[in-house]
């Protein structure tokens, strides 16, 4: 966590955590590809962008959390710190529970689907 963090809104209702130093080249290589003059591309940058906020954590490892982040996760007292692939996902405990009974009920045909995809 040195060189502080960046918040942001995630995509499935949670707040993603990037280190600061890495944030832009994780976010640019995510809409890199994607065309500047399509609506879309717009509406996600907008989505990423808008929602940022750089932080540096205290000396416990702590920091304050945005109300527009709380909120945009619907976050309660009770929260879930999930590491992802360079990342961290901040989920409500409820909103979690939720999100891993799909995945546990969907992840084989999600896999399939996407090595379909890459066949």
């Amino acid at each position: 966590m040195a060189g502080g963090l960046v918040l942001t809104r995630g995509l499935d209702s949670c707040v993603e955590v990037y280190p600061a130093a890495d944030w832009t080249t994780l976010v640019e290589s995510r809409l890199a590809g994607l065309n500047p003059l399509s609506h879309e591309t717009r509406v996600l940058e907008r989505f990423y962008y808008t929602g940022a906020v750089e932080v540096e954590p205290d000396k416990q490892g702590r920091v304050m959390m945005p109300a527009a982040l709380i909120e945009h996760a619907k976050l309660g007292r009770e929260v879930v710190v999930v590491g992802m692939r360079g990342r961290i996902e901040i989920w409500d405990r409820a909103a979690w529970r939720a999100q891993i009974k799909e995945v546990m009920g969907s992840a084989e045909h999600v896999a399939e689907r996407l090595a379909a995809q890459h066949d």
